[in-house]
């Protein structure tokens, strides 16, 4: 008597594709009012004045996810980022009801960055790749240190770990195709990683 039986492979699964970059980029973020005639103190994410020069149009995204075109008609500098009024918003209730709106500009309006350098909406999301320890997980954030800058990255399994984003150790960057590949000596993830 004989017994025939099927056997399927089995295939690590794929990595899930990692998120395109977003459609708006974020520039600002209203942090309080200032004064009573509807100007706002914004805290600053862009390094082009002209975003914030009168006449200049931004979308701008209330707490409800609403989004909206406003135009700046003042702007000045402040402690803590610029002093901004938008036109419509002409009092200090009109200018509460922008606290922490997020301030935003087509992806297509921001020029390539200079060779070598990335904004942080283009590396978040990505994937990275180290050519011995496989899949590592994805960025979620960048920090600035005294040793360099760091890249954020959420682990598949949880937990995260800083990855020093250096020429030293990178082997590729190519935001286009969402990834980040590094040659990292042998044991830097496990001493970097955090398990919460």
């Amino acid at each position: 008597m004989s017994s025939s039986s099927t056997r399927t492979e089995s295939r690590p699964p794929e990595p899930p594709e990692p998120p395109e970059p977003p459609e708006h980029v974020l520039v600002g973020v209203v942090l309080r009012p200032h004064g009573l005639k509807g100007e706002v103190v914004v805290e600053i994410h862009s390094d082009r004045e002209e975003r914030f020069a009168p006449g200049a149009e931004l979308d701008l995204v209330d707490r409800t996810g609403a989004r909206r075109q406003v135009r700046v008609v003042r702007s000045g500098p402040a402690p803590t980022g610029r002093r901004v009024a938008f036109e419509g918003f002409g009092d200090r209730d009109a200018a509460e009801s922008l606290r922490q709106a997020r301030l935003e500009v087509a992806r297509e309006r921001v020029p390539a960055a200079p060779a070598g350098q990335y904004y942080e909406f283009e590396l978040i999301g990505c994937r990275c790749v180290d050519r011995r320890d496989g899949e590592v997980g994805e960025v979620v954030g960048l920090i600035d240190s005294a040793a360099g800058p760091l890249v954020e990255v959420a682990r598949p399994g949880g937990g995260k770990v800083l990855l020093p984003f250096v020429d030293k150790f990178l082997v590729r960057v190519d935001p286009a195709a969402r990834i980040l590949e590094w040659q990292l000596p042998e044991g830097l993830i496990e001493a970097c990683a955090s398990r919460s």
